[in-house]
């Protein structure tokens, strides 16, 4: 059994914040973002919260999908950034697409930067164990309410934005997922609200050593429970955290680099919301067609990692 991505939408914000303007408001320039990061640019909120987003890009997903959002029994969010404790944020997104009055599983999912795919690994459980017909899982974040803006480390690689994608079973179509995480409470990566709030805060060098391994072996497990090689996979869809990682995978993978995705110069480090928004790029642009054969891998706070297999 296998699931069938029958759909994917993404949104951002209007306000787009160049490295120039940054540049603006902390001690930094383009250069020194670019070279170290790839990132240029990125979209920040001025109003919106996670599940406006959310729901946006959601309401297109299930547009797209040719469903109606009362056809939808299963709403998967992955944030770290949810305007509330509770109501969840897929509540609130069910809120939004008119669905409240019925009987739809909602739940949010925090993973940090690999949520999307432990989101995506338990809406596909629950397809496949015939617990819901059609699942739209959402990646959704507003990371510019937790940072610091005057920490030039972290503030500059950070975006807002939501992904979305439809799912469905299906028994001919190949897929299959991986994820693991390794507790750590060293403060290498994290976000603390209890008992007082505080932004973000990141060691860099653990950070990459960390994710170069962890995005490496998550490609390796999804080749490994799909009996597949290198040589099969059309695409990469990496997340989007740093262009010096994304190029170390495709190293470490020894795929041609022109097969894995890249858009983390237009939209920064948007953390759940950067595969799915990935995605829906690609697929609007026509780069993803049916037969393929996709890996997505990321890795978060946690620290966690995860990586799936898809046939398109």
């Amino acid at each position: 059994m296998g699931i069938q991505i029958l759909s994917s939408a993404f949104s951002v914000p209007e306000n787009c914040v160049t490295n120039d303007d940054l540049a603006k408001k902390v001690d930094t320039s383009d250069e020194w973002i670019r070279s170290r990061t790839g990132i240029g640019a990125r979209f920040i909120v001025e109003h919106e919260t996670t599940s406006d987003l959310g729901y946006a890009a959601a309401a297109k997903a299930i547009e797209r999908a040719g469903l109606k959002p009362e056809d939808i029994d299963c709403i998967v969010t992955a944030t770290f950034t949810p305007e509330n404790f509770t109501p969840s944020c897929a509540c609130l997104i069910q809120e939004k697409l008119g669905i409240r009055e019925l009987p739809v599983m909602a739940f949010d999912v925090n993973a940090a930067c690999s949520g999307y795919l432990y989101a995506m690994n338990v809406a596909s459980a629950l397809l496949e164990t015939g617990q819901a017909n059609h699942a739209c899982v959402v990646g959704a974040e507003v990371i510019s309410n937790v940072l610091d803006w005057e920490d030039r480390s972290t503030c500059v690689l950070f975006g807002d934005g939501a992904g979305a994608m439809v799912l469905k079973a299906d028994p001919a179509r190949q897929s299959c997922f991986y994820a693991a995480a390794r507790g750590d409470s060293s403060g290498a990566l994290e976000t603390k609200s209890l008992p007082v709030h505080r932004p973000v805060t990141m060691d860099g060098n653990a950070v990459f050593r960390f994710a170069t391994k962890a995005m490496s072996e998550a490609v390796d497990r999804a080749l490994e429970k799909s009996g597949l090689t290198i040589a099969d996979i059309d695409w990469i869809i990496p997340h989007q955290a740093n262009i010096r990682i994304i190029d170390y995978v495709a190293k470490k993978a020894r795929i041609d680099r022109s097969k894995v995705y890249v858009n983390i110069d237009r939209y920064g480090n948007t953390s759940s919301a950067s595969i799915p928004i990935a995605y829906a790029e690609m697929a609007e642009n026509g780069l993803l067609k049916p037969g393929m054969k996709v890996i997505m891998a990321g890795f978060g706070a946690g620290f966690t990692w995860a990586g799936a297999l898809i046939e398109i």
